[in-house]
């Protein structure tokens, strides 16, 4: 991305508290609901002129004409010079300083500027004052009055005693009065002095000075406050501050007051260069009230490209205190967080290979998690991956290589080095593969922190065999030959001798869940610390419902088991041992067959025990993109059982509902509900949602009311508020599909 981009100012913010927001909305359907003024037919006749031409064409009903060129004019006078028209009633001209003195009712009009009033006049610069104003920005849509009018060659119109807003004509909704206004036309911007914003007739807030853009660019200055509460921090007021640096820098500092918890600043800073982007983006609490104590939330993300194929990655994040989420989350996905990972990572890119060097780290949010299993840090660890695809004859091959440091104040400590080397043949014919690969896999230690006795350069080697093979069938289906239905059956056979691993340490080895992309993985484990032992053969079968002139899916169903020929006899230290011929079954379907409707399910069943281990259903209903309603049903044996229902849905025209609510059965508790409703006009739209959530792993609920006044037009900067509805409600967007949210 060049340098010269700019950054789209926005915040994604969840709804932490009860919030009154005045600020600036995007283009949304409802600034469709009042009609757009006529254009004003003069117009394409000044733009097609040459806005340099010095000279002046000028009609009247009558006219005096002096000895030097003076004159004065009487009845419909016409005073055109370059691209700007002057209109009135009476006129003078002076030939020796071509100034014009204008009576009667008065007119100024440019391609960006439209004036009227009651008397005015004009010097030989081009500059022009007017009395009795009324004027409108026409390219930005902002009109209004004032005593006082001045406008300089440069487009700069200068204000006293201001109404000025962006409704439509007739729906002044909103105002805003001031004692002056400056508009400058050339930075699109726009400063003001004793401000008063009024909302339907009443004054919301009083500003001695205020800067905003005329437009949809970013501005330096102050963003209108948000005033709220909370069960946990009380009643808050925050002011924003933004601060634009640079076209690809720009940042925003929040001062908040919480009058259960004290001050707390929230400064991000944002930039975009050629090589490089980031955010960095913090939290402070100066001295919490409940706790005397400090506290803060600190993240920094950022992504360099050092040479064409070179990339520095740094995440980075920090807390106070592993409360800070259950205090000042939102929803319990956002109270629930275990984990902060603090990850930087070079990586390097050729024709054959990917090198990485990482270092990572994981503060731990969950005091209830056990220390001995808090994740290892990787101090440093050096990954390779090196491929060769076409070695001529169908061949290929690959190396994999790591050198780790797992470093952790509990338990085995060490440098493991894991390296693979492989080999492998494909041939594909006739909507036909067969794949043969051959690996060896090797993984070694140099430990400390062991009892006296222990091995402490324990090491594993083992070779790995495999078969894979594919069909891709077709035919044509329909009643005119308008799908394509495909048939795609795999089965792959996997041989892995035994190896006895029970020395080796586990530093960050699991099983993950069953899934499709499991079954035919070389090894049930996650991590190097376990290689499982295989005889196996996996097999699956996938349908697919195709458009046959598009390549539209409308329907995706896949089956897929593996069956045992040898029980597996590596093991991790806590998993149990479960004799068995046959995996779990696990079945996906993705269907999108009718219109506007779409549905996608898993589901994994134990043949052995008769029971379901994990399931998952989701289905949706979006005929557009701000309208859209989803089911869902989450679960996982022993573990989770949830539904989660959520809509947004307009009502009509001006109003709007959304809504969402997520239940555990397990656990006979509301996890997070929220209910809102919105109305909007062409200049301003109110918003209102009453939520509640958990807010604790104890289970412990918190609930907020949420009120939002958003003036359109007043400012382009400030707060994202579809950003809430496009988290919370899966497929939601008031925008267009081609609209890109700012």
């Amino acid at each position: 991305m060049q340098p010269s981009a700019r950054l789209r100012r926005f915040q994604l913010r969840s709804w932490s508290a009860c919030a009154l927001v005045l600020i600036a909305g995007q283009a949304r359907a409802a600034d469709q609901l009042c009609e757009a003024p006529p254009v004003d037919p003069r117009l394409a006749e000044l733009q097609g002129s040459d806005a340099t031409d010095p000279r002046i064409e000028v009609t009247s009903d009558s006219g005096d004409l002096g000895r030097e060129g003076d004159a004065k004019l009487k009845g419909h006078v016409r005073i055109r010079t370059g691209q700007r028209l002057l209109t009135a009633d009476e006129a003078s001209i002076n030939a020796t300083d071509r100034s014009i003195e204008l009576n009667g009712n008065v007119e100024y009009l440019d391609p960006q500027l439209h004036v009227r009033g009651t008397g005015g006049n004009f010097d030989g610069q081009g500059h022009g004052h007017f009395s009795g104003a009324e004027f409108a920005v026409l390219d930005r849509n902002v009109r209004g009055s004032a005593r006082d009018a001045a406008v300089t060659d440069k487009s700069r119109m200068e204000l006293k005693d201001v109404v000025y807003t962006a409704c439509p004509v007739g729906h002044d909704d909103w105002q805003l009065r001031a004692g002056d206004i400056v508009l400058d036309q050339q930075t699109r911007t726009g400063t003001g002095r004793d401000v008063r914003v009024e909302f339907l007739g009443v004054p919301v807030i009083y500003l001695p000075w205020i800067s905003f853009p005329v437009g949809d660019q970013r501005k330096t200055g102050m963003l209108f406050p948000e005033i709220g509460s909370s069960g946990n921090s009380g009643t808050a007021l925050a002011v924003p501050f933004y601060w634009n640096i640079a076209p690809n820098r720009d940042a925003t500092l929040t001062t908040r007051y919480y009058s259960k918890r004290g001050l707390r600043l929230d400064p991000e800073f944002r930039y975009l260069s050629e090589s490089s982007r980031g955010v960095f983006d913090a939290q402070y609490l100066f001295n919490d009230l409940e706790r005397d104590e400090a506290r803060g939330l600190f993240e920094w993300q950022h992504i360099t490209r050092l040479r064409p194929r070179t990339r520095l990655l740094i995440d980075a994040a920090d807390v106070t205190d592993p409360d800070y989420f259950e205090d000042f989350g939102v929803g319990f996905e956002g109270t629930s967080v275990t984990f902060l990972s603090r990850l930087a990572e070079l990586r390097h890119d050729t024709d054959h290979w990917q090198l990485r060097a990482r270092a990572q780290d994981s503060l731990v949010i969950d005091q209830a998690l056990a220390d001995v299993d808090e994740p290892y840090t990787l101090l440093p660890q050096f990954a390779a991956l090196g491929r060769w695809d076409d070695l001529g004859g169908g061949y290929g091959a690959s190396l994999r290589g790591a050198v780790t440091n797992f470093a952790r104040d509990l338990g085995p400590e060490g440098v493991r080095v894991d390296a693979e080397p492989a080999i492998g043949w494909r041939a594909e014919r006739h909507g036909a593969y067969l794949e043969a690969d051959a690996a060896w896999r090797y993984t070694g230690y140099s430990l400390n922190g062991l009892d006296d006795g222990v091995d402490e350069t324990p090491s594993r080697d083992a070779p790995i065999f495999s078969l894979d093979s594919g069909l891709v069938l077709e035919r044509t289906a329909g009643s005119r030959g308008q799908r394509l239905q495909t048939l795609e059956p795999r089965l792959k056979y996997l041989y892995v001798p035994f190896r006895n691993q029970d020395d080796l340490p586990v530093f960050d080895t699991a099983v993950p869940d069953l899934s499709l992309v499991q079954l035919f993985r070389t090894n049930r484990y996650v991590g190097a610390d376990r290689l499982s032992d295989a005889n196996q053969l996996s097999a699956g079968v996938t349908t697919r419902l195709l458009d046959a002139a598009g390549g539209r899916q409308f329907l995706s169903a896949t089956l897929g088991q593996a069956f045992y020929f040898e029980d597996p006899d590596v093991r991790l230290p806590d998993e149990s041992r479960d004799a068995r011929s046959r995996s779990d079954v696990i079945a996906e379907l993705e269907l999108a067959a009718f219109k506007h409707w779409s549905a996608r399910m898993g589901y994994q069943w134990d043949p052995e025990n008769s029971r379901t281990p994990k399931s998952e259903m989701y289905l949706q209903y979006a005929p557009a993109t701000d309208r859209v309603v989803n089911a869902g049903y989450r679960y996982r044996r022993d573990f989770i059982e949830q539904f989660d229902v959520s809509a947004a849905w307009p009502i009509n025209e001006r109003w709007r509902g959304f809504a969402r609510w997520v239940y555990s059965t397990r656990e006979e508790k509301t996890l997070d509900q929220f209910l809102g409703l919105e109305y909007a006009s062409c200049c301003w739209a109110l918003r209102l949602v009453s939520r509640r959530f958990v807010n604790s792993r104890s289970g412990d609920s918190d609930s907020s009311f949420g009120l939002q006044l958003e003036l359109k037009g007043l400012s382009s900067v400030g707060v994202d508020n579809e950003a809430f509805l496009r988290e919370s409600i899966r497929g939601y967007s008031a925008l267009p599909d081609s609209a890109e949210p700012r």
